[in-house]
Order: C-alpha cells, then sequence, then structure tokens
C-alpha cells in the first residue's frame, strides 16, 4: 500500500506540490493571523488601556494598508517571483509579531503591526501565493486557487484554538512570542521549496511536458490563449468590470462579517450563540471554496459568479429577517459562495489576461476593491447608528448582489489578437 502511494506522489504533477506548498503556507498566515489576531483584540485592548473603536481602527489602516501596497507588490512578485517575496514576508511576520509580545503603548502597537506584520502579510501570504497557482495551471487554475484560498479558513480551524488556548494559558504576550517563533520555524523553510514556475522545471501548466523544438520562447499548452501586459490590462473593459464587481462583492462580504454577530443580536440572539454560528461559517470555508473551484473549471465562470451572487442575495435576505432557525442555517451555508468566488474571481483573471502579469493586474485590483472591506462595514455602522436597524442595510446589500451578478453575466473574455504570444 506504501509503495503504490509513493509510486501516485512520484507521478504527482509537480504544481500540485507548489499548491501544497503555498496552502501550508497559508494555513500559517491564516491560523495565526488572519482569524489568530481576534484571539489578541480584547487582552491587547484591555491592556493597553484601549478603546475598541482604537483597536479596531487597527485592523481598518490594515487593510487600507493592503490596498496601496498591493501595485508594487504587484511588480515585484512579477519581477522576482514569489518566493523571494513569500521568504521576506515570513520572515518580517515572524518578527513583526515577536515584537508585537513586547509593545506597551498605542504608538508601538501602530508602528508593529502596520509597518512590519500587515505590510508582509497581504505580499506574501495572499498575492504571492495566488501567483503560484496561477502560474502552474491553467485548465485547473479555479481548483488549484480554490485550495489555495481555502487553506486560510482551514488554518483558523487547526490553529487559531491553540492559539486561544495559549493566550488563556500563559498570557497574550508569549502567545504573539510563540506565534512569531511558528512563522520563522515552520515559514521560512517552507517558502524555500517554491519554484517560479513549470518551465523552469521542463513542463508546461497542468502537467504537459516542453515541445521537443528550437523555438522555447513561446507556450504551445492549447489552454494558454492570451497573455495581457499590465498596460494592455488597464486599457480593457473587462479589468474595470471585474474589478467593480470584485469591490461590491467584497463590501457585501465584509458588512456582513464584520456585522455578523450584531446582525444575530439584532434578531434575538445571544453573543454566544451568534459566534457559535460565526464558527459554522469558517468551518464550512474549505468546502465551500472546493465545491465552486471544482465548478468553476467545469462551467462558464462569469455565469457560474453571476448564479453564485444570485444564490447570495437570497441569503442575506435570509439572514437579516426574522425567520426560523433552519432558515438561518440555510442562509449561512448560502453565504459560503460568497467567501468561495474569490479563487474563481483570480482564476478568471489569469484566464482573461495571462500569467506575464498576473500580480501586476492582481495588485492593481487590489488597490480598488480592498477600499470596500476598508468602507463597507463603516456604512453598515452608520446605518445602524441612525436607524437603530439593519432592515436599510438588507436592502442595500440585496441590491449589490444583483448588481454584481449582472457585471459578472455580462462580461465576456477579451480577444487575444492584441497581447503577445509569450510570456
Amino acid at each position: 500500500m506504501f509503495q503504490k502511494l509513493r509510486d501516485r506522489l512520484a507521478g504527482l504533477f509537480y504544481g500540485w506540490r507548489m499548491v501544497g506548498v503555498s496552502c501550508a503556507i497559508r494555513l500559517l498566515g491564516g491560523g495565526l493571523h488572519a482569524y489568530g489576531f481576534t484571539v489578541f483584540f480584547l487582552p491587547i485592548t484591555e491592556e493597553l488601556g484601549l478603546s475598541r473603536a482604537a483597536t479596531s481602527l487597527v485592523f481598518s489602516l490594515a487593510r487600507a494598508q493592503g490596498a496601496i501596497e498591493g501595485p508594487v507588490a504587484g511588480y515585484c512578485i512579477d519581477r522576482y517571483g514569489p518566493r523571494p517575496v513569500i521568504f521576506v514576508a515570513t520572515l518580517l511576520a515572524g518578527i513583526g509579531y515577536m515584537l508585537l509580545a513586547g509593545v506597551q503603548s498605542y504608538s508601538a502597537l501602530l508602528i508593529v503591526y502596520m509597518g512590519i506584520i500587515s505590510l508582509s502579510y497581504q505580499a506574501g501570504f495572499m498575492d504571492a501565493t495566488m501567483v503560484v497557482a496561477n502560474s502552474w495551471f491553467i485548465r485547473k487554475r479555479a481548483l488549484a486557487m480554490s485550495l489555495t484560498s481555502g487553506s486560510i479558513a482551514l488554518g483558523g480551524t487547526l490553529f487559531t484554538p491553540f492559539l486561544a488556548y495559549a493566550v488563556h494559558t500563559w498570557g497574550w504576550r508569549s502567545a504573539a512570542l510563540g506565534a512569531g517563533v511558528a512563522f520563522l520555524i515552520g515559514g521560512l523553510p517552507l517558502s524555500l521549496l517554491l519554484r517560479r514556475s513549470p518551465e523552469s522545471m521542463g513542463l508546461l501548466p497542468d502537467g504537459e511536458p516542453l515541445p521537443k523544438t528550437s523555438d522555447t520562447t513561446g507556450s504551445t499548452h492549447p489552454a494558454e490563449e492570451a497573455n495581457f501586459s499590465l498596460q494592455q490590462t488597464l486599457r480593457l473593459r473587462q479589468f474595470w468590470l471585474l474589478s467593480i464587481a470584485t469591490t461590491f462583492r467584497v463590501v457585501c462580504s465584509s458588512c456582513v462579517l464584520v456585522h455578523f454577530i450584531p446582525i444575530l443580536v439584532w434578531r434575538g440572539l445571544t453573543e454566544q450563540r451568534a459566534a457559535f454560528f460565526l464558527a459554522f461559517i469558517a468551518l464550512l470555508g474549505m468546502p465551500a471554496h472546493l465545491l465552486i473551484g471544482w465548478l468553476g473549471d467545469r462551467l462558464n465562470k462569469t455565469r457560474l459568479m453571476a448564479s453564485c451572487m444570485i444564490i447570495a442575495s437570497l441569503s442575506v435576505y435570509l439572514l437579516f429577517s426574522n425567520t426560523a432557525e433552519w432558515q438561518l442555517w440555510l442562509a449561512l451555508v448560502l453565504f459560503t459562495v460568497v467567501e468561495g468566488l474569490f479563487p474563481v474571481t483570480w482564476a478568471t483573471v489569469g484566464d482573461f489576461f495571462g500569467r506575464g502579469s498576473f500580480a501586476k493586474v492582481r495588485g492593481s485590483m487590489s488597490f480598488l476593491y480592498l477600499w470596500g472591506s476598508v468602507i463597507g462595514p463603516v456604512i453598515a455602522g452608520a446605518v445602524y447608528d441612525r436607524t437603530q436597524s439593519y432592515s436599510p442595510l438588507m436592502w442595500g446589500l440585496i441590491s449589490l448582489c444583483w448588481a454584481t451578478a449582472l457585471i459578472y453575466a455580462v462580461l465576456v473574455k477579451p480577444s487575444p489578437a492584441s497581447s503577445p504570444a509569450n510570456l
């Protein structure tokens, strides 16, 4: 049995190993940072004598920083490859969390979290790992990206409970120090295993061997039809429509997730019960990513995204309405399609614009759509403060879901005639 397993692993396309390494890196980032920093929220707030608004501002500024650094990070990833970017990001994350263990003031918290930790996270753990999946796959791009994307939530499921236990047992400073050590010991060796592209190993995307010809400058992969530069991409309406649709979807997602517990409390549930439902959404993250990614490789991606946003509008209605508990469970299951669409979106970007400038294109889109995660929750809070109700927000989000679905429905792949033939 073990011999058969070794034989299968030996014959496995190397790209899946690269995706596996990227997933492992994202597991660390998801468990110790994306979901993990929530564990530090209250202890840091209480020990430093901060208001919750002041601590929340750190998170909002970090998201805004991710939007600003996106184009620069994209240039560096396309120029130098994902491996050095991930290595530096992991090193900074480790040092950042070790320094976090020693902060004694709000200004020090801002410097460490903004200047070191969050600076590294978006570029290394989010952007560069997705570039790996895009570089190694074309036909199975959506599935590869879904595995990579879904590992964030899986990291929250696997590592965050241990981090919470460490905070409870030894204090948040010791837990932050341990998280920093984990990034250095676990993340740095993983980053060194990454390879830039299949061509660098004598392969083509999806595992096909390079053709035996004297001309090795171009790809003959049948699925590779276009490779637009960033300048060409920015002149295409498809880029702007995708960016607008992604921004609308991020607004919907961030409004619901940031205000999830307050929404359910407004509906009449206890905070503890609402937290249980939030954990259920995180648990569904990986299965939802895999299912939608699997469908994305078999169906028209833009029509799939449009259909999912219509489903999302139904989930928003059920979530905000004072309905029976079984309808709430249905709403949570349906809402997972919103997060599950992220890898399909990036697979669509790869299909539309190619592999050569993917990181720069992704970075340029990030500069636009990440502002939705900054502004959306603020608007949601302002709506409730003004009306003492989330009902107006519900109808606004439903409208955004349908507008996003309409944009996806009219998207068509750009003609590759004007793009260069090789990477």
